[in-house]
């Protein structure tokens, strides 16, 4: 059963039945989660680093901006069972789509903040595919952990 994780949008789950997938990852960060033990899996679609720039757009869609959504995402998780130090991470996007001059940074911007969150929280990225100017779909499979990414002009391949 396929579960879309939109944009500015977050899923978790423990159904051996699910896959999680999200689409046309840009200058956007698709993080995905995963805790084999418990096989509980999430993926987190955010927009932008900071939700200081819009507080109230923040508290309505926490997901679009990295600094609510990431804990959000693994607090939801931590609910089904999962342990931080247990946890796989794959992280995709943040790609110079829309601004090919990178004038405004936005996909770069969004790593970063990812990374500053991890680094404060003592989380490591087991993989990644980010940067460049392509967009990436990711879906991951709960019952086996598996992670496929798809590029534009590209078949999904397993990570």
């Amino acid at each position: 059963m396929k579960q879309i994780v939109g944009v500015a949008d977050m899923k978790v789950s423990n159904n051996l039945e699910v896959s999680l997938i999200t689409y046309s990852l840009g200058s956007c960060i698709g993080l995905v989660i995963y805790d084999p033990v418990v096989k509980v899996g999430g993926i987190l679609h955010y927009m932008l680093p900071e939700s200081s720039i819009d507080n109230e757009k923040a508290s309505r869609k926490p997901f679009m901006f990295a600094d609510t959504g990431i804990p959000r995402l693994f607090k939801t998780a931590y609910k089904l069972g999962a342990k931080k130090h247990r946890i796989k991470i794959y992280v995709a996007g943040g790609a110079e789509i829309l601004d090919q001059k990178s004038f405004f940074n936005i996909g770069k911007r969004n790593y970063m903040a990812l990374k500053k969150i991890f680094f404060r929280n003592k989380v490591m990225i087991d993989k990644q595919d980010v940067g460049g100017g392509i967009d990436r779909t990711v879906r991951i499979e709960i019952a086996t952990g598996d992670i496929f990414v798809k590029t534009s002009g590209s078949k999904e391949v397993k990570v």
